[in-house]
C-alpha cells in the first residue's frame, strides 16, 4: 500500500529536504520521488510515493499535520491513498475506438477505475457499454437548444463528482461555465498534433498540406477550443501515398495511445498544472 503526495509551490532553497524530512519524521519511507523546478517561473513541483505501512499516523492525521507546512509554503497539494479507486465519466459521439480501448483497459484491470457512466449524444454505443454492465446516459444535443443538454450533463457531473471526465472523441463543445466548474478534471483527445489543424477535420487538411507526420494530442479542456494544457502527444510518420482514409486509420492508433497514457497519468496524480502548462511525471 502507498500514499501519494503531489505538491507545487513557489520555489526556494531546501524544499525537497523540508518535505522529505516531514515524511521521515512521520515514519514514511519514500518509494518513488519526482521533482522539477521551473527556473523561469520560479515554481517547484514534486510527486512522492510513500510506503503507507511505515507511517506512524493515519491519512487524516497526516493531512492535518502537513496543512500548516503547505500553507507556509503557499502550496497547492493533495495527499491520498494510491489504492483509492478513482471515479471516471467517459463521453463519446460517433467514433468509438477510444471508448473501446478504455473499456478494454478497464476490463483487463490495466485501468483500476470505476467507470461511473458513459455519456453520449448518440445511441450507437449503448450495446457496447451496457454489455459491460455500465450505465449509458443518452443526452441528445438539440442544435437549437444546446444549453438544455449541457445543463443535464452538468447535473450528472455534479451528482457523480468524478475524479476525471474523458472526452473520448465527444464532438460537442462544452460551455465555458462547465469547463470552469470542472477545470483540471476534463481531458480531451484531439485528432491532430496541436497546435496545428485545430477543429473538426484535421486529417483532410493534413493530407492537403502533404505533412510527413501526423499525431494526436491529449489536453485539458478550457473555454478556449483545443487550447488547454497538453498532457501527451503521439506521432507517426506518413508517406506521400497515404490517402486521407489511411491518415485517419493511423491517427486512430495515435489517439488511443495518447488518451490511455494521459488518463493513467492523471489518475495516478502524475500531472501538475501551472498556467497553460502540464508538468507530467511519467511512469
Amino acid at each position: 500500500m502507498s500514499t501519494l503526495l503531489r505538491l507545487s509551490c513557489p520555489d526556494r532553497v531546501g524544499l525537497l529536504a523540508l518535505i522529505s524530512n516531514f515524511i521521515a519524521q512521520h515514519g514514511g519511507n519514500l518509494i518513488e520521488v519526482h521533482q522539477y523546478t521551473d527556473a523561469a517561473a520560479g515554481w517547484f513541483f514534486t510527486r512522492m510515493e510513500i510506503d503507507t505501512r511505515t507511517l506512524k499516523v493515519d491519512l487524516p492525521k497526516l493531512r492535518e499535520e502537513f496543512t500548516p507546512v503547505a500553507t507556509e509554503l503557499g502550496a497547492e497539494w493533495t495527499i491520498r491513498t494510491a489504492e483509492a479507486k478513482r471515479k471516471v465519466i467517459v463521453m463519446v459521439s460517433k467514433f468509438g475506438h477510444c471508448l473501446a480501448d478504455l473499456l478494454w483497459r478497464w476490463h483487463s484491470g490495466e485501468l483500476d477505475i470505476e467507470i461511473a457512466a458513459v455519456i453520449s449524444n448518440h445511441e450507437d454505443f449503448r450495446p457496447m457499454v451496457e454489455r459491460e454492465g455500465l450505465e449509458f446516459c443518452h443526452v441528445p444535443v438539440d442544435p437549437h437548444d444546446k444549453p438544455a443538454a449541457f445543463a443535464k450533463i452538468a447535473e450528472i457531473f455534479r451528482f457523480v463528482q468524478p475524479d476525471l471526465i474523458v472526452l473520448a472523441r465527444y464532438m460537442q463543445i462544452l460551455p465555458a461555465e462547465v469547463c470552469a466548474e470542472f477545470s483540471g478534471r476534463v481531458l480531451n483527445i484531439h485528432h491532430s498534433f496541436l497546435p496545428s489543424f485545430v477543429g473538426a477535420n484535421p486529417y483532410q487538411r493534413a493530407w492537403q498540406r502533404g505533412v510527413k507526420l501526423i499525431g494526436a494530442t491529449c489536453h485539458y479542456v478550457t473555454s478556449e477550443l483545443d487550447a488547454g494544457p497538453i498532457v501527451d502527444q503521439e506521432v507517426i510518420r506518413v508517406e506521400h501515398f497515404h490517402t486521407p482514409e489511411d491518415l485517419m486509420r493511423l491517427g486512430r492508433d495515435c489517439e488511443r495511445l495518447a488518451l490511455a497514457r494521459s488518463v493513467r497519468w492523471h489518475l495516478d496524480d502524475r500531472v501538475l498544472l501551472h498556467g497553460q502548462r502540464a508538468i507530467v511525471f511519467r511512469d
